[in-house]
């Protein structure tokens, strides 16, 4: 059984920092694509952030300049940190990855999300 452990979301001020992580575990073979997402109240859900196992990454506009997406593929673990935080990141975080398990089948993975709240 795979799981997306998250954690490091909670409470911060305007123009503060967050570090968010993502840690798989389970029987894992290999993990490909890897992301994050949020969502906020009334809204649908929408992507913040993706790297891939090689190391490259995209970003949705909204947060570009203000975060970084990272890996380690040893640790089987995504980071995203956030930096200049605005209200309007006010979201549920939610981690995503495409693993591969033993039996060479791939599936889509979500974690049970971190709330993220930027207020003062």
């Amino acid at each position: 059984q795979v799981q997306l452990v998250e954690s490091g979301g909670g409470l911060v001020q305007p123009g503060g920092s967050l570090r968010l992580s993502c840690a798989a575990s389970g029987r894992i073979l290999s993990i490909g694509l890897m992301g994050w997402y949020r969502q906020a109240p009334g809204k649908p859900r929408e992507l913040v952030a993706t790297i891939t196992s090689d190391g490259s990454t995209n970003y949705a506009d909204s947060v570009k300049g203000r975060s970084t997406i990272s890996r380690d593929n040893a640790k089987n673990t995504v980071y995203l940190q956030m930096n200049m935080l605005k209200p309007e990141d006010t979201a549920v975080y939610y981690c995503n990855a495409q693993i591969r398990n033993e039996n060479y089948l791939t599936y889509n993975y979500w974690g049970q999300g971190t709330q993220v709240t930027v207020s003062s």
